[in-house]
């Protein structure tokens, strides 16, 4: 568990960077259930960490476990202009659940701007290019106001996950990672949501394990991996907001 009796920021009392804080903490938050690791990250970054949510399972799970450990939550989604409208109707719902604002992170370039600068649906053709402009790109926008976000990852979801901390300094977006749910499965996060009777995408009902944007998300078929619904007729598994470089 993370000691807070000691207010003192890490970087600070050790003349170390944070970066090299995150590295000497990893242990600790290893061991820490979700509650104590967001204890913990309210504590030292205050204002300047936010949730992010594409409003799956486990996201609703992981707003749910932060408001029972964070005062003044902050939420924020990447409005891809392409969401689900179930998608919408349950930001909707936690909004009034939690009382709280979700901020909404939207690309630079409307739909039609990107279809005038790159073709009709990009996503067909280049859909890394396509999640750079209405993911990734604005996820770096928002860091620039953040020091550290916290996701619901789990490192059973792909490869790419599966070497995740739940703590970690992630220089792809140049602010601290932290993932209270890594070592949660599908299951798990189904079975949290019921118990405490949390609104859901109603996707999921329709066969959506994994939920992201409307031209490239499809219901999975019985025997197929759970991510197979994103970017189907790709190699590609992540939109790029959780590279490790």
């Amino acid at each position: 568990m993370f000691a807070t009796e000691d207010r003192t920021p890490t970087v600070t009392r050790k003349g170390i960077d944070l970066p090299q804080e995150i590295e000497l903490l990893q242990g600790d938050a290893e061991r820490s259930s979700p509650e104590e690791l967001l204890r913990w990250a309210a504590d030292r970054f205050g204002s300047r960490l936010a949730v992010s949510s594409s409003f799956g399972v486990e996201a609703v799970v992981l707003i749910d476990v932060a408001a029972r450990a964070i005062k003044n939550l902050r939420v924020f989604t990447l409005d891809t202009d392409f969401l689900f409208a179930e998608t919408h109707d349950l930001i909707e719902q936690v909004q009034q659940k939690y009382g709280i604002r979700v901020e909404r992170v939207r690309p630079l370039l409307s739909p039609e701007e990107q279809a005038a600068q790159f073709g009709e649906a990009l996503w067909k053709r280049d859909p890394n290019l396509c999640c750079k402009i209405r993911k990734v790109d604005p996820l770096k926008a928002k860091a620039a106001e953040l020091d550290a976000w916290v996701t619901g990852i789990r490192r059973d979801q792909t490869s790419a996950r599966a070497t995740a901390k739940k703590l970690e300094w992630d220089a792809h977006f140049g602010l601290v990672k932290i993932n209270p749910l890594l070592d949660w499965t599908f299951a798990q996060a189904w079975e949290y949501l019921r118990l405490h009777d949390l609104p859901y995408n109603k996707l999921h009902d329709r066969g959506y394990q994994s939920v992201g944007c409307t031209h490239c998300t499809r219901p999975v078929q019985l025997g197929e991996d759970p991510r197979a619904g994103r970017w189907s007729g790709f190699h590609k598994s992540e939109c790029g907001l959780h590279a490790k470089e």
